[in-house]
């Protein structure tokens, strides 16, 4: 048995093996015990799960629930996730924020910098945007920046980059999933500007808020409540195959510590047990009651804290030009004319089987690394993009 935080750790002992082996990712919240036998071989004694989204915490919290009894949902929401950025910021290294201009990033970064001042920490918090040129994000987070004051970077990347990292970030990602791979090449991209350019080590982002706080937009065509609530308990659940496995293998690329307060236990197990009414899309608004928490807090300017959310690989690219068609354009060049047949989920646009072509080459016949395309639920689309989904040209 071999056990690595990376599958490109065992691949070439899989090829080694004498026996039929099989690799796979270890399922999160579960804990297992192996026996070794007379003959040094392993079998599994013992498998249980202990943690699903939404378990309360069966250890002594940061934040003592005696300290909430006397707030409403609001104020809790706004406490917890305070308390969660507070926890992370223990570090020895300097402290940064990944900050795309969007609600979740800027609501994280504006609660670093707060606790920052409060903790007298003897450095401005660095802050990283990056876009092609004009991209709204960059606009975005500059505003944010500008507004908290903090020592801002922005990364300006190009077609170029895109053609030089495609296929590291599918090697680093070990996926072939075409919404994650799209997304994680900003945030490689970032992640090496962080690296070379700059003394920050620790990064804090906005990840885990769409999955548990409903703020895809497709959440808007949820039949109902439970439904809405249910969806956000398997995104958060599958989250490691996806945005999680993006936000972890970008920044892990580089060395990086990312810290995602958003996915704390303690916030999540409160947000999840609030009505599933409350967390619906409210008038059209994603995240109302996350947005809500902060409305009368001061901490960002009300053009962000209620800013219609854009799609990161959208949001990050030129008004002029897609991130799509840029990689569409990559993908015509490269993808190769003879087909290939593949186990598992099948490839079907020109991009997906690229993606699926060049995962082949590292992590050959590992199909159950992805289990199933991300795509949005409710809707009839064929793309995984929100771009494709009527509400989103109704900002």
């Amino acid at each position: 048995m071999g056990v690595c935080s990376e599958a490109k750790g065992l691949v070439g002992l899989k090829h080694k093996a004498s026996e039929i082996s099989t690799l796979g990712q270890f399922s999160p919240g579960h804990f297992e015990e192996w026996d070794i036998g007379a003959d040094n071989k392993v079998a599994l004694a013992y498998r249980e799960q202990y943690f699903t989204p939404g378990t309360p915490p069966k250890f002594k919290t940061f934040v003592p629930e005696s300290d909430l009894e006397t707030l409403d949902i609001y104020e809790k929401t706004a406490a917890l996730l305070e308390a969660a950025c507070k926890k992370r910021l223990m570090s020895d290294r300097r402290i940064g924020c990944m900050l795309s201009g969007g609600l979740d990033s800027s609501l994280i970064t504006a609660l670093v910098c707060k606790l920052a001042k409060e903790h007298k920490l003897p450095y401005k918090i660095q802050t990283f945007a990056i876009g092609m040129g004009d991209s709204p994000d960059l606009v975005a987070a500059r505003k944010v920046a500008d507004y908290l004051g903090t020592e801002h970077h922005e990364v300006i990347f190009d077609e170029n980059d895109v053609r030089e990292a495609l296929d590291n970030v599918i090697y680093h990602l070990e996926s072939y999933d075409i919404t994650t791979i799209r997304a994680s090449l900003p945030m490689y991209l970032l992640s090496k500007y962080i690296k070379e350019k700059t003394d920050t080590t620790v990064v804090f982002s906005g990840e885990g808020a769409d999955e548990l706080a409903q703020g895809y937009i497709y959440f808007r065509d949820a039949p109902s409540a439970t439904a809405g609530h249910e969806e956000s308990i398997r995104l958060l659940s599958d989250i490691y195959l996806y945005d999680g496995l993006r936000a972890d293998r970008t920044t892990s690329a580089f060395s990086l510590e990312l810290r995602v307060p958003f996915l704390d236990i303690q916030f999540t197990s409160h947000y999840l047990a609030i009505d599933n009414k409350m967390r619906q899309p409210h008038e059209g608004v994603e995240k109302h009651l996350l947005r809500s928490s902060f409305s009368k807090s001061g901490l960002l300017p009300d053009s962000i804290l209620w800013r219609h959310k854009e799609a990161f690989s959208d949001g990050v690219a030129s008004v002029k030009k897609s991130l799509f068609t840029t990689i569409s354009e990559i993908v015509s060049e490269r993808l190769p004319s003879e087909n290939h047949t593949y186990e598992g989920v099948q490839p079907t646009t020109p991009e997906s089987k690229y993606y699926r072509y060049i995962f082949e080459k590292s992590f050959p016949g590992q199909a159950n690394f992805t289990p199933y395309y991300w795509m949005p639920k409710w809707v009839k689309v064929s793309d995984p993009s929100a771009r494709f989904i009527k509400h989103y040209a109704a900002k």
